[in-house]
């Protein structure tokens, strides 16, 4: 993995955002660096300024969670919703989550329902079970 680290950081330098968002995840997973979740969410925001839906949903996650950042749920809703709209299904489940509790936006379950339906849409699973759990409310 270290080898593979070395090639995302000469593309990720040089302004590929696939390569910029890999070495984001070579940082938040420890994989042929040393884990440093401050360094996986520099290299994910490059990423998804660029317009990564991938690197969008993971940052979002650091925003939602904390993970190399100071915790800020609208600013996590922020870039879910700018991946979910490019039709990541990740992005989409946590954005209905993110309605269906009002985490970060205001509650709103037929917001909610839209998302975990186009996540569901996908086969993601868990948005399947969410969206079940909701509309039997």
């Amino acid at each position: 993995m270290v080898e593979a680290v070395k090639w995302y950081r000469k593309a990720a330098e040089r302004g590929h955002a696939v390569a910029q968002y890999n070495l984001g995840v070579c940082y938040d997973n420890g994989d042929g660096v040393e884990k440093n979740t401050a360094e996986a969410v520099r290299w994910y925001r490059k990423a998804a300024e660029q317009g990564d839906a991938e690197a969008q949903c993971n940052l979002g996650w650091c925003y939602f969670n904390g993970n190399g950042v100071r915790r800020n749920m609208a600013v996590a809703v922020k870039w879910y919703l700018k991946a979910a709209e490019q039709g990541d299904a990740k992005a989409q489940y946590n954005l209905g989550l993110a309605y269906a509790d009002g985490a970060g936006v205001r509650k709103d379950k037929s917001e909610a329902i839209k998302w975990l339906c186009k996540a569901a849409e996908q086969g993601h699973d868990k948005a399947k079970k969410e969206l079940a759990a909701l509309v039997g409310e």
